[in-house]
């Protein structure tokens, strides 16, 4: 077995992966996204038990959520979104902190992002499909939002206007 290409970021905790197992030919590509022993052995040991894909066009913007205690796995298997993850433990030195990135079917990326993170994505392609995985039934109750937008976070969003569900125009 291969080893994970694992690097921190600087928020800590939250880790940008690339997959060992990755193949392309003329007939498109294969690429393994979640292999159990390999992420333990990197030391991503949390146990995940839910799936989630969503699907969305062009200018959508979805986030910022999460909660106290869900652990996320999350990649961009089509298309292209601009990655967005914060720090929403007050305890923590790195409080309200972002990082960002861009997931694509080209670069094939993953980010581990711990609990008390709120993400979000934009899709900057024509469709982008996000896909993560969670340790938690998920729970709508339990989850916090943060605006898209506020001045204080100082988001580097490559857009203006995106298209916002009622709960994320806050």
């Amino acid at each position: 077995m291969m080893n994970l290409d694992v690097n921190k970021t600087e928020l800590d905790g939250v880790l940008l992966i690339k997959p060992f197992t990755q193949f392309e030919d003329f007939r498109g590509n294969y690429i393994e996204s979640y292999n159990e022993k390999a992420y333990k052995k990197a030391g991503i040991t949390s146990d995940f038990i839910q799936d989630d894909i969503s699907t969305s066009k062009y200018n959508v913007l979805r986030g910022l959520h999460g909660d106290e205690k869900t652990e996320k796995l999350v990649t961009c298997p089509y298309g292209s979104l601009f990655f967005v993850a914060v720090n929403n433990n007050p305890l923590s030195k790195q409080y309200k902190k972002w990082f960002s990135t861009t997931l694509s079917d080209k670069n094939k990326l993953q980010v581990y992002v711990p609990s008390n993170f709120a993400i979000g994505f934009l899709v900057v392609s024509e469709v982008g499909l996000f896909q993560y995985k969670q340790t938690t039934y998920y729970e709508d109750c339990n989850q916090f939002t943060l605006a898209w937008n506020d001045p204080q976070l100082n988001i580097a969003w490559p857009v203006d206007n995106p298209i916002l569900s009622k709960r994320d125009m806050i």
